[in-house]
């Protein structure tokens, strides 16, 4: 399909996260003690030990992606093996309907852990809030069977964050129109820790489409931190009529809505269009909550369906998870493992009750057609009968993923720890360039040094490692400038910044590089001294001219340090590629405008500049517009720049569509 190209990974760590993961959240009293618990824990993870994926592009062509296709005489199930495994299609053959939204391209964007995200089909989200570290990454892949032959597929990966493993089993059953999904996430280690799981379903979205779920309230924020409680399917209002939310193209900004299914109810979520037709996941009790995201008809909800497509493939997301929301990871005790059952099927129901104005009416409607798909006697019979299935070994790995989990695997035999499980397979076979210095630490006691110039190659940051490198320094061999590197990204994460900054001033002592000076940069800025990480940019861009990253974090602290001279100065130094990068030419813009060089500013936003990597939320591009208005009309009208012309330039100068990403500006 028409793609873009992911590029290459960041090879700077991402060290804007550390400490207990905790975060503090405004919530309204009202949500009961109870479901608020865990509201906030855990929910701060790192990307580390992953790199980040910012290298990619919006110039699409014909490229080819990996595939595995489940098919029946009524079902077709085509996955993404190089993208996290991810269920791209599912069609209903004898109607022909696409159950899913496909997006006609790939497009990544940044709204994932590791950056890189595109929309479209059925994603797993395992182990920490937010899109998964393998949402563009390939998974293992093998064939597995049940007890009866029926072939299943397998994907799994060890999840280096929170040290877990998780395996998707899916297939189709004979004489059920449903795709089954049987799903495991273990924590193989002898502590506990915060986990997470959400399987999030792309739906097309049409001027009728309705979400149907059994719950009538549900806990809601609109991008601003509080977190409240509303009513299903209409919320009361301050102001004007109650808009029907179950509706997504009814909701005037972004947002979500965590149902709260009672107990005992059955777990299910469904998107119908006008005719009554459309997609139903259903599940075992243990994947408790459910959620739908909406963009909003707002400018920026519209224009960021757009920017991760092409114009005219609207679409939401109905979602499944084992905590009642997003705002909360739930504890995983030592050794445990949490397993459960989804179904995915065609749901066809009569629109009159879909439609109308009793809700309950419509949930009952739903429920009555799921019996007759899926029952639940049934799901929970395949779920229990299947137990035995998932811990078999697969028959035949088609497609390896990291090496990771064998590297993890290694590390335990020699610990003498349990095995991550018989159900997944990690060999040895998967170690590759990336995992040998930590296999050669292992084994020696020392890792490999290595030059500056060929960068510091993977991160990691589970303490188990960091014992190994700590005692590889303490013992004089291995005290070389990369382990000290290492030994301060670990340290940084543990939120131990003082002993960071004396590992990462030991390395420059034994090899000045940039990647040692970029991060003492970095802690600077996370102390608060954002004046002092100024110098330390400047000696690693020196130093690394051509890295594109790390001239835009040297950009935007020089800007926020007010110090337009240093980003001139940057500017200089970076390579003519570099210069040329959308988010360089735009800081680039920043400083013009600090230089009063109004026509400069004009060029830039008048020259298409596109942002490949905006942050959902972010609006640096309605920032730059609107300043350069206010300058421009300062200048032209001899007024002095207050709150009163501010008002003025957001009422009269609307910035184009292109470059309108906020998601806070309702739809009128």
């Amino acid at each position: 399909m028409p793609a873009a190209s992911l590029g290459d990974e960041n090879p700077f760590p991402a060290l804007s996260r550390h400490g207990d993961g905790n975060v503090k959240m405004e919530v309204d009293p009202a949500i009961p003690e109870g479901e608020r618990r865990y509201f906030g824990w855990g929910t701060s993870a790192p990307s580390l030990p992953y790199r980040l994926q910012d290298g990619y592009d919006r110039h699409r062509v014909p490229r080819d992606f990996a595939a595995a296709v489940l098919e029946s005489d009524t079902l077709k199930a085509t996955f993404l093996l190089g993208l996290g495994g991810r269920l791209w299609s599912l069609i209903h053959k004898p109607t022909g309907r696409e159950l899913l939204y496909v997006n006609p391209v790939f497009q990544p964007s940044n709204l994932a852990i590791r950056n890189a995200w595109f929309s479209g089909g059925v994603e797993w989200n395992p182990a920490v809030v937010g899109h998964t570290a393998f949402t563009c990454a390939p998974i293992f892949t093998a064939r597995a069977a049940l007890d009866d032959g029926t072939p299943v597929l397998r994907m799994y990966e060890f999840e280096r964050t929170r040290g877990l493993t998780y395996q998707i089993d899916a297939w189709l059953p004979d004489g059920h129109d449903v795709l089954l999904v049987r799903i495991r996430l273990t924590n193989p280690n002898a502590r506990e820790t915060p986990a997470y799981w959400w399987s999030n379903i792309a739906a097309p979205q049409t001027a009728g489409t309705r979400v149907i779920v059994p719950a009538d309230s549900a806990v809601s924020s609109t991008f601003n931190g509080r977190l409240g409680l509303v009513d299903i399917p209409r919320p009361k209002v301050a102001a004007g009529a109650p808009i029907d939310v179950t509706y997504p193209a009814r909701c005037p900004m972004a947002n979500d809505f965590f149902f709260r299914l009672p107990d005992g109810v059955r777990r299910f979520i469904a998107s119908l269009d006008e005719q009554g037709n459309g997609l139903v996941q259903a599940s075992t009790d243990r994947l408790r909550g459910r959620k739908f995201f909406v963009w909003g008809m707002g400018p920026g909800g519209r224009r960021w369906q757009d920017f991760l497509t092409e114009p005219g493939h609207p679409y939401f997301e109905i979602q499944a998870g084992l905590a009642r929301t997003q705002y909360e990871c739930f504890p995983m005790q030592p050794r445990e493992k949490i397993e459960w059952l989804e179904a995915y099927g065609p749901a066809r129901c009569d629109p009159d009750k879909t439609h109308g104005d009793d809700y309950a009416a419509a949930v009952g409607e739903v429920e009555q057609k799921l019996e007759a798909l899926a029952g639940r006697a049934w799901i929970d019979r395949v779920f229990e009968a299947t137990r035995g299935m998932i811990d078999r070994p697969p028959a035949e790995i088609v497609q390896k993923g990291s090496g990771w989990g064998a590297l993890e695997e290694r590390r335990r035999r020699k610990a003498g720890e349990p095995s991550l499980g018989p159900g997944v397979v990690f060999g040895d076979d998967t170690l590759g360039a990336e995992e040998m210095p930590w296999v050669i630490l292992q084994d020696t006691g020392v890792m490999p040094a290595g030059s500056a110039r060929r960068g510091p190659g993977a991160w990691m940051i589970q303490p188990q490692w960091r014992e190994m490198l700590e005692a590889s320094v303490r013992g004089g061999r291995g005290a070389h400038w990369l382990s000290w590197l290492h030994l301060g990204v670990m340290r940084y994460q543990a939120g131990e910044f003082g002993p960071a900054k004396e590992a990462w001033e030991a390395s420059l002592r034994h090899e000045a590089s940039g990647w040692a000076w970029r991060n003492l940069a970095v802690l600077a800025v996370q102390e608060k001294r954002a004046a002092d990480a100024v110098e330390p940019y400047i000696q690693a861009v020196r130093l690394l001219p051509e890295q594109t990253r790390l001239v835009i974090e040297a950009l935007e602290v020089c800007r926020a340090a007010g110090q337009v001279a240093k980003m001139i100065e940057v500017m200089r130094m970076a390579t003519p590629a570099v210069k040329q990068h959308p988010r360089v030419r735009l800081l680039g813009g920043f400083a013009s405008l600090a230089m009063g060089d109004l026509e400069a500013v004009d060029r830039v936003l008048r020259s298409g500049v596109v942002l490949t990597d905006l942050r959902e939320g972010e609006v640096v591009l309605t920032d730059l517009w609107f300043a350069y208005q206010e300058k421009r009309v300062s200048a032209e009208e001899g007024v002095e720049i207050d709150g009163a012309l501010k008002e003025r330039v957001r009422r009269e100068f609307p910035p184009p569509a292109e470059l309108d990403f906020r998601m806070g500006v309702r739809a009128e």
